[in-house]
């Protein structure tokens, strides 16, 4: 992982046109961008589509960082990834189909064609999924992706005039502000040692006293009392 320093040189020297630098800060944060486009996934994108946007919203990040933000490059470059996903999805219009579910659409369209033919009757579902060796979800979703796909930016049905849009409701409980919250405190916890790590998880994730995290790392509740304030003070100096 790289340190803080490390980043703002090379954000600094991708910014004057090192191509290696930028793939180093690409390199590097590849798990950041993974984790902020995960909550896109199965949106009708395809993964890869993501990553590519992913890694566009951050090189623009870098184009457009500045130490004197005062804000992590990290925590910058959360909301310019997102920022581009959506812009993509505002300016593309509707949701894709994936290619593997439009794949065994046709495949679906053509059995039930040859099927209903032989037989004068329709295949069932289940049928359908016997004969391909897939899930019967995965039949319904093929078979439902040739339906008119809905614009994420149309106003949601029985809606009034101006309301809520489609992409309102997509993930709507995860907001950017939380996103970033829960990454920044990734990062920090990434940063400490195995020990702390599992103190602060156990005491302020997991609900357990210091008796019992003092039980489970085979130390005594004193010194689990000590090394809690030293990673709080720590933490309370890097945060500030």
């Amino acid at each position: 992982m790289l340190d803080a320093e490390k980043i703002k040189e090379l954000v600094a020297r991708a910014q004057a046109g090192d191509e290696q630098a930028k793939n180093t800060l690409i390199n590097e944060n590849s798990p950041l961008i993974k984790s902020i486009i995960k909550r896109f996934c199965g949106k009708g994108l395809e993964y890869d589509d993501l990553y590519q946007l992913g890694c566009l919203g951050f090189v623009k990040a870098i184009k457009n960082f500045n130490p004197d933000f005062n804000v992590k490059f990290s925590t910058y470059v959360v909301p310019m990834v997102i920022g581009e996903v959506k812009r993509f999805m505002r300016d593309d219009g509707a949701i894709k189909v994936s290619r593997a579910i439009k794949s065994l659409n046709l495949k679906i369209n053509k059995y039930i064609e040859a099927y209903t033919s032989e037989n004068k009757t329709k295949p069932s579902v289940e049928q359908i999924a016997k004969h391909f060796e897939v899930e019967e979800g995965d039949v319904i979703m093929a078979m439902d992706s040739s339906r008119m796909p809905v614009s994420l930016y149309a106003p949601l049905e029985n809606g009034e005039q101006g309301s809520s849009l489609v992409i309102d409701g997509v993930d709507a409980q995860y907001n950017d502000e939380s996103l970033m919250d829960k990454i920044a405190v990734r990062e920090i916890l990434t940063g400490l040692s195995k020990r702390d790590r599992a103190i602060i998880l156990m005491r302020y994730f997991y609900d357990k006293t210091q008796s019992e995290i003092a039980e489970k790392l085979h130390i005594s509740q004193v010194q689990v009392s000590r090394l809690e304030n030293k990673i709080l003070n720590g933490l309370k100096k890097k945060l500030s």
